[in-house]
C-alpha cells in the first residue's frame, strides 16, 4: 500500500501543480530516502531542473525533468503532495523540493513517509531501476493470451505470482485478492493449472478492479493513504466474517506468502489438473 490505483491517483493529482515548475532547492530531511545518487549529489543535480511531466510505471511515480528522471516509490506509508507558499516541514517529511513557477509563485513538493521505507532515485537511465518490471496490467502488452501462456509456463501459487513485480507490475495485496475472487480462483492454486478460460477471467478481473480503483481514487483503508473510496466496494479484502457478495458465504482470512489474504471458500476452490 499504496498500489497501482493509489499511485496513479497521486500522479494525476500533482501533475497540474508541478508541471512546468523549476526545482530551486532540495531539503533532504532523511538521507536514506535518497536511493541514488548520494544525498549531496542529489541536491546539487536536482537544483535548477524543470519538471516537464508526471507519469507512473507500476508503483513508481515518475517526474520527468529536463535532464533526469525522478523516480519515487512510496512503499508502505509514503505520500506525495504539493503545498503552496512558504511552509514549515511536517514531522514525517523526508524530502521537500522547493518549486518556483514562471510567475515566481512558490510551492513545495513534499514526500512524507512515516515508516521511512520509501525511496527516491534521480537518474538519466530510469531503465536501471524499472527495467526488471513486468508488463503494465492496463497496457497493451498485457493480453489474455500473454497471461495464459505466462501462467502455464510457471508452477507457482497464484497470489505470490501476481504480487511478483517482475511478473506483472503494479498489483499489490488488495487488488490481487479482489481480482482472484472475481475470477473465482484460489490464491493457493498453482498457475500452471489455470485453464485458458480462467486465465481470460483473471485478465478481465485484474483490469476491472484496477480501473475501478483508479475511478474511485484508490482505497483508503487506514491512516496511510488519503482520499480514496474504493474500500467501500471491496468484494473480499478486509471483509473477514462478512458475506461474500456472490454467494453469501462468510469471507475467510488466510496467510499466503506472509500476506493476509481474503477469500470466499465456496467461490474460490483450488483447481486440479
Amino acid at each position: 500500500m499504496p498500489e497501482l490505483p493509489e499511485v496513479e491517483t497521486i500522479a494525476r493529482a500533482i501533475e497540474p501543480d508541478v508541471t512546468g515548475k523549476t526545482i530551486v532547492a532540495a531539503n533532504i530531511r532523511w538521507a536514506r530516502t535518497i536511493a541514488l545518487p548520494s544525498a549531496k549529489k542529489f541536491a546539487a543535480q536536482v537544483q535548477g531542473q524543470r519538471i516537464v511531466g508526471v507519469s507512473r510505471r507500476a508503483k513508481y511515480l515518475i517526474l520527468r525533468l529536463e535532464d533526469y528522471n525522478l523516480l519515487i516509490h512510496l512503499r508502505m506509508s509514503g505520500d506525495l503532495m504539493v503545498r503552496m507558499g512558504k511552509i514549515k516541514a511536517e514531522k514525517h517529511d523526508r524530502l521537500l523540493l522547493a518549486l518556483r513557477a514562471d510567475d515566481n509563485t512558490e510551492s513545495y513538493l513534499a514526500f512524507n513517509d512515516t515508516r521511512k521505507f520509501g525511496r527516491v532515485w534521480l537518474t538519466d537511465q530510469p531503465q536501471n531501476v524499472l527495467g526488471k518490471l513486468g508488463p503494465e496490467p492496463l497496457g497493451s502488452e498485457f493480453t489474455p493470451q500473454w497471461l495464459y501462456e505466462n501462467l502455464r509456463s510457471r508452477s507457482r501459487q497464484l497470489k505470490p505470482l501476481l504480487l511478483d513485480q517482475t511478473f506483472l507490475a503494479g498489483v499489490g495485496n488488495i487488488y490481487a485478492d479482489e481480482s482472484l475472487h472475481m475470477a473465482k480462483l484460489h490464491p493457493l492454486g498453482l498457475s500452471n493449472f489455470v485453464s485458458k478460460k480462467k486465465a481470460q477471467a483473471l485478465h478481465e478481473a485484474i483490469r476491472f478492479v484496477l480501473k475501478e480503483g483508479i475511478r474511485r481514487n484508490g482505497a483508503s483503508i487506514d491512516w496511510v493513504y488519503r482520499g480514496g473510496e474504493y474500500q467501500n466496494h471491496f468484494r473480499v479484502y478486509d471483509r473477514e466474517g462478512k458475506p461474500c457478495p456472490v454467494c453469501g458465504t462468510k469471507i475467510q482470512k488466510l496467510t499466503v506468502g506472509q500476506r493476509g489474504t481474503h477469500i470466499c471458500p465456496k467461490c474460490q476452490t483450488i483447481e486440479r489438473k
